[in-house]
């Protein structure tokens, strides 16, 4: 008789696993230590909907890196981990402010917006960092009932253009905005390479600093799919709604165990600073060998995993037939370069010469 749990897939290799681009982080592969908890997993019947052993144990791994009180609910993804997160914080008049180029606010496809019913208050920011007076310039109007209330700051770590806040940066902000009767957001899809950047835990510029709920990635570091929206003060975000705000969202996982287990690999151990730190080396890596070659400009600080560049676009066009990359914005040339967990040295150094080459050509 026929093991169905034995017999050979029919499932075929279609790509070459030595190729890598830097295009995204969310490019890479699973994490083998990921693929190997996933497969610890699996086999015999756990409660569905985040009722079984692994959800109950990952409060505790969350709780070590965010303090007792956190309280962690796995997504399937970072927009509905930010869109779960921002309906939390907000009624349905509340507005959030963000920063202009704010992941949220470019690159959700209007989630926010069309599925939560959030107005989004932005605000220009020369290197993708909120500060206090930057919050200012959209946090006013209160008791106008013909303007959005702005009840709500929302800021990335790593943001969008690589930049870190610091651990004060944080703080001074979530003090400005709980002065002002508003709640803070962290869209940390990158946290983990900001604490590699920063050299300190990632609770120091979450909990400590006074953010109220964070959207935890983990795609983007070795993850095959999950997020987490994590409540880290109970008493200004209330625990109970995020459990109907989750489902009201579609991000209820019913084999929640396949999402939870991933991230107590990542956890549990040092996995996401590794990761994390590797990826940060290779976007240094890469940075330091482009500032030798002629005509390719470095734009703004490597902080995190991505590089921003400028160079001529027929030498992008070129670069873009052998490797992927987005155009940051084609205006101006800028293009956008990440490094991943898997990525490597030699990945890196043929990169950079490809780069060297094609200039050479013109």
């Amino acid at each position: 008789m026929n093991d169905p749990f034995h017999t050979p897939t029919d499932a075929v290799q279609r790509h070459d696993p030595e190729v890598r681009g830097f295009a995204s982080d969310n490019y890479a592969g699973v994490h083998p230590e990921v693929l190997a908890a996933i497969a610890l997993a699996n086999g015999g019947h756990q409660v569905a909907y985040g009722g079984d052993d692994y959800t109950a144990h990952l409060q505790d791994v969350f709780r070590r890196h965010f303090g007792e009180r956190a309280l962690a609910f796995p997504v399937f993804n970072g927009t509905g981990a930010n869109v779960v997160s921002l309906q939390a914080l907000l009624p349905r008049w509340g507005a959030v402010v963000c920063a202009e180029s704010a992941h949220i606010n470019v690159d959700e496809g209007g989630a926010p917006e069309k599925t939560a019913g959030l107005k989004l208050l932005t605000v220009p920011t020369p290197d993708g960092k909120l500060t206090p007076e930057l919050i200012d310039r959209q946090a006013w109007g209160w008791g106008d009932e013909h303007r959005s209330q702005p009840l709500a700051v929302s800021l990335a770590q790593s943001t969008e253009l690589g930049t870190c806040y610091t651990a004060e940066e944080i703080r001074a902000i979530c003090d400005h905005a709980h002065e002002r009767g508003m709640l803070v957001h962290v869209d940390g899809s990158r946290l983990a390479n900001a604490a590699a950047t920063l050299g300190v835990p990632m609770r120091e510029y979450t909990t400590d600093a006074g953010v109220d709920i964070l959207s935890f990635g983990g795609t983007k570091n070795g993850l095959l799919l999950g997020e987490a929206v994590v409540v880290l003060d109970p008493d200004a975000v209330s625990a109970q709604s995020l459990g109907y705000l989750r489902k009201l969202s579609m991000q209820l996982a019913s084999k929640m165990r396949f999402i939870s287990v991933q991230f107590e690999a990542l956890l549990g151990g040092d996995l996401w600073l590794r990761s994390a730190t590797h990826a940060n080396a290779m976007a240094k890596r890469l940075e330091t060998a482009v500032r030798e070659i002629d005509g390719v400009e470095i734009v703004r600080p490597v902080q995190a995993n991505a590089v921003f560049a400028v160079l001529p676009k027929d030498v992008t066009e070129r670069l873009q037939k052998r490797f992927r990359f987005y155009f940051w914005d084609e205006r101006t040339g800028e293009v956008r370069w990440m490094a991943a967990f898997d990525t490597t040295e030699a990945d890196i150094d043929a990169f950079a010469s490809a780069i060297a080459e094609e200039m050479s050509r013109r």
